[in-house]
């Protein structure tokens, strides 16, 4: 039975390639004709492939059903949340997870630092779009004409000397974040408070959501928070894992 299973799903990716006929199915699996047929009328009962006039297969509309359910459903907040208390037991710093809504970039999780000196931040509350870690790097993996129009459209507060000036000086910050996959705000919105953050990616590689390490800089300078970077990308990528469902099992 497991070697059918696997058989069964070794057609689909084969599929997702485009149509094949039931000789190439055969020969992709390695297996007589014959059973190659009795997998595919498996999976055609089902919804998962479909027969074309032309005698080829191709994927079917549940599959498509049940992926676009399946991500509808996901939640990266609750994904993210055990995550996020870790890498706040670590490093002992305030820890973000944003997401991007509109025009707007939301703080949906946070877990508190463990100093005495807390931040203002709350869940629900819209960040700086222009200066803050995590919106840098959600807006810079939106498309180019997108981002340039919202680049155009939207304000550019001077909360300190550090904040992003203009359009032109935003989307230069936009293409090193996005070059280099992580991003950073020391003291763009507040004098005293650094933040370092890495995106979120969900199974088609795009960034659904950020997460930000922030600390006053009398707690850690900006220099010591930049070094929490690979364990800051780690937490990212293990929630980018868990999210998209391609950790391995151990």
């Amino acid at each position: 039975m497991s070697q059918s299973v696997e058989r069964a799903l070794g057609i689909l990716p084969l599929l997702a390639r485009g149509p094949a006929t039931l000789g190439e199915v055969a020969d992709a699996l390695g297996v007589h004709k014959s059973t190659a047929l009795r997998l595919l009328r498996t999976l055609h009962e089902h919804g998962f492939v479909y027969r074309r006039p032309d005698g080829r297969y191709r994927l079917g509309a549940q599959l498509f059903a049940l992926a676009a359910e399946a991500i509808e459903n996901l939640d990266v907040r609750e994904i993210a949340h055990p995550y996020l208390v870790e890498l706040n037991r670590a490093t002992g710093h305030t820890v973000h997870l944003a997401l991007h809504q509109d025009d707007e970039v939301v703080y949906v999780d946070k877990v508190d630092s463990r100093y005495p000196v807390r931040m203002y931040s709350r869940i629900g509350r819209p960040v700086p779009l222009t200066v803050a870690a995590v919106a840098k790097l959600l807006l810079a993996d939106l498309p180019e004409a997108e981002l340039r129009a919202l680049a155009d459209r939207i304000e550019y507060p001077r909360y300190t000397a550090r904040s992003t000036p203009d359009a032109a000086a935003f989307l230069r910050e936009l293409d090193l974040v996005r070059a280099q996959g992580w991003a950073t705000d020391l003291g763009g919105h507040e004098e005293a408070i650094n933040c370092l953050g890495a995106p979120v990616h969900g199974p088609d590689g795009r960034v659904v959501a950020a997460l930000s390490v922030s600390a006053p800089g009398v707690v850690i300078p900006a220099e010591g928070l930049i070094a929490l970077l690979p364990q800051v990308l780690r937490t990212a990528e293990a929630i980018s894992q868990d999210y998209s469902g391609t950790q391995e099992s151990t």
